[in-house]
C-alpha cells in the first residue's frame, strides 16, 4: 500500500523564526497521522525548520535546487547543498516557475510570471540531480484553463511527465512523486472536484504503466495541488490513486495542514 504523503509549499512566506514556530505546530498537530508530513520552506529558513523538526515525523523539503554539483551559477543551490543540510524532499518544476498563465495578479503579468523560465528539459535535469544525490523529486504537471477547455488536460499532463522523466530507469521512476497541479486552481480559491482530481491522476498512473510498467506505476504516489483546504481533501484524498497532496496557503497554518494529514490518513 502507498504510504500518503501531505506535502505544504510554503512559497515566499515566514521568517526562520516563523518557520521554527510553525513547524513546531504542525508537529504537535499532527499526532500519529500514517501520512507522510513534509514541509518546504523558503532556502533561509531550512536550517531553522530543520532544527524544529528534530524529534519530530516532520521532514523538510525545498521548494527549487539547480542541477549541476557546484559552480559559477550565481543565486542557484546545488542538490548536495540541500542533502548536506538533511534534507530530503525537493519541488520540481512548480507551475509558478514554469508560468501562471491566465491568472491575473496587480503588478504583475503573465510574461513577468513566467520570467523563472522552467521548461520540461529543465524539470528532467533537476529530477535526474535529486535522485542522484538521494533526494525525492516532487515533479509537478498541471494544465492551464486555456488547455483544459480545450480538452488537452491529459495530453498537457502527460506531456510534462513524459519528458520531465525521460530517460529514468524504472527503479529511478519509483522513487519519484508526481504532482497533478491544475494551474487555473492554484491561487484561485477554484479546486478540481474529486472525479477530476482521480481521472487526472490515474490517466497518469497508466502512462506511467505504459513507460516504465505496472509494477512501477504502481508504487509511484500522485498527488493532487490547487487552493488545497482541510475542507476539500477528504473527498479528493478518497481517489484510489490519489495519494496526498501538494498543500500551499493552508500549509501556512498548523492546525489547517495537520487537519489535512489526518485526512491523508483516514483520520478525524
Amino acid at each position: 500500500m502507498r504510504i500518503p504523503i501531505i506535502a505544504g509549499n510554503w512559497k515566499m512566506n515566514r521568517t526562520a523564526s516563523e518557520a521554527a514556530e510553525l513547524v513546531r505546530g504542525i508537529a504537535r498537530s499532527a499526532g500519529e497521522s500514517r501520512a507522510e508530513v513534509v514541509v518546504c520552506p523558503p532556502f533561509t529558513t531550512i536550517p531553522a525548520a530543520l532544527a524544529a523538526a528534530v524529534g519530530t515525523r516532520v521532514r523538510v523539503g525545498a521548494q527549487d535546487m539547480f542541477w549541476k554539483d557546484r559552480g559559477a551559477y550565481t543565486g542557484q543551490i546545488a542538490p548536495g547543498m540541500l542533502k548536506d543540510l538533511g534534507v530530503t524532499h525537493v519541488i520540481i518544476g512548480h507551475s509558478e516557475r514554469r508560468g501562471r498563465f491566465g491568472v491575473a495578479e496587480e503588478g504583475f503579468t503573465p510574461e513577468v510570471l513566467a520570467l523563472f523560465g522552467e521548461t520540461d528539459a529543465t524539470v528532467n535535469l533537476k529530477t535526474r540531480a535529486a535522485l542522484a544525490n538521494g533526494l525525492v523529486p516532487i515533479v509537478c504537471c498541471g494544465e492551464t484553463l486555456a488547455e483544459r477547455r480545450a480538452g488537452e488536460t491529459d495530453r498537457v499532463v502527460a506531456g510534462h511527465i513524459q519528458r520531465g522523466l525521460a530517460g529514468l530507469s524504472a527503479a529511478d521512476a519509483a522513487r519519484v512523486v508526481i504532482a497533478y497541479e491544475p494551474v487555473w486552481a492554484i491561487g484561485t480559491g477554484e479546486v478540481a472536484t474529486p472525479e477530476d482530481a482521480q481521472e487526472v491522476c490515474g490517466a497518469l498512473r497508466s502512462r506511467l504503466a505504459e513507460r516504465h510498467g505496472a509494477d512501477t506505476a504502481g508504487v509511484v504516489r500522485i498527488l493532487y495541488g490547487g487552493s488545497v483546504k482541510a475542507s476539500n481533501t477528504s473527498g479528493i484524498l478518497a481517489g484510489p490513486d490519489v495519494d496526498g497532496a501538494l498543500v500551499g496557503g493552508a500549509s501556512l497554518d498548523a492546525d489547517e495542514f495537520a487537519q489535512i494529514c489526518r485526512n491523508a490518513a483516514g483520520g478525524s
